[in-house]
């Protein structure tokens, strides 16, 4: 008979190749552990507190403690793809008496591998039926905490029914366009969205809703937009791809984005209030943040969407202000890279 023991602490996975910004987010945003001199390629380790544990990408910190309020999102590490909020272990004897085990405490469960994947494979293979594959965008995604489990050893599992993710191991990956889009960004504008629409209940944009870009160019959050029907203003000091230059519902304007007001926006799109406001623009998280409470302020924009480039290390204090915004979730998204991703419903 399969035996639990519950466990301290959380399990924070982190994005492939990211292990380095998730420690460094760890020691610098929440004062677990620190960054050190080391021999490695980059100069520097993450040394943690008492006894936590790598398992792949998977780190479990038995002495992690944190407070859980409302919103779960902002208030755990960004670059965990998903953190394993309430760990148990899970010994078991057979392949069927592990995945019985799981279905007893709930339905949605997903795999982290990083050794023993075929014996993983079986397992899933008796649970309820997830996707596990690219999806095709749009998609729609649950909003309820995906579980993850990760096999120790043959008869060991870690395990949390309850994760700070939706999405199987906290990734979503689409099927890519190479043809069609002026450049891979329209990915995180794809996945964005996605999200959105789980945290919040916000359908995608539509034909007839009014959008604003700030710095558009070449164009593949325009390129998404356009493809759901939706009428954008795209501002850039270049233009965009041409196909997009020629269609009727993309009116393009050379400018500053961040000097035009809400109130010139609106009026150019004919609107008292914009669907979405989005940004993909590099510069400072500090003249966002100030641009993006201008729009607030306003009250002229309904769904806000906005990337926050980081500029060197990452200024944890500044990134709280972001975090204070009502209705707000910061995300890291799979397409992201050294970057977050906000996201706001101000309706």
């Amino acid at each position: 008979m399969a035996q639990i023991e519950k466990l301290s602490g959380i399990a924070f996975l982190a994005f492939p190749e990211m292990k380095n910004l998730l420690t460094a987010e760890l020691a610098g945003r929440f004062g677990y552990g620190k960054i050190v001199e080391s021999a490695t390629v980059d100069g520097l380790s993450f040394t943690p507190f008492g006894t936590s544990s790598w398992y792949g990408d998977l780190l479990y910190c038995p002495d992690f403690k944190h407070e859980i309020f409302g919103n779960v999102g902002n208030e755990l590490p960004y670059f965990a793809s998903t953190c394993m909020i309430e760990p148990f272990i899970l010994r078991f004897e057979s392949i069927g008496e592990a995945a019985s085990a799981l279905k007893e405490i709930q339905r949605n469960w997903a795999p982290y591998q990083y050794q023993l994947f075929r014996r993983a494979s079986l397992i899933q293979e008796k649970l309820p039926y997830i996707n596990l594959k690219t999806r095709k965008f749009p998609v729609n995604i649950p909003n309820s905490p995906m579980g993850l489990y990760t096999l120790l050893d043959d008869k060991t599992m870690l395990a949390s029914a309850l994760t700070n993710s939706p999405l199987p191991a906290g990734r979503i990956q689409f099927e890519e366009d190479h043809e069609n889009p002026p450049s891979r960004a329209y990915l995180k504008i794809q996945e964005s969205l996605s999200l959105f629409r789980a945290f919040f209940g916000v359908d995608f944009p539509k034909e007839g809703e009014k959008c604003f870009e700030a710095g558009a160019c070449p164009g593949g959050w325009t390129w998404v937009l356009r493809q759901l029907g939706a009428d954008v203003l795209a501002v850039d000091r270049a233009e965009l791809a041409p196909s997009l230059m020629e269609d009727e519902h993309v009116h393009f304007m050379a400018h500053d984005a961040f000097t035009l007001k809400p109130e010139e926006v609106c009026s150019l799109l004919e609107c008292e209030k914009i669907d979405w406001l989005l940004s993909d623009v590099i510069c400072y998280p500090a003249r966002l943040l100030q641009w993006i409470k201008l729009w607030l302020d306003a009250d002229r924009a309904k769904n806000i969407i906005c990337t926050i480039k980081m500029q060197g290390a990452i200024d944890w204090p500044l990134i709280a202000e972001f975090a204070k915004i009502p209705s707000s979730r910061i995300v890291h998204l799979n397409y992201n890279k050294h970057e977050l991703t906000i996201l706001i419903h101000n309706e």
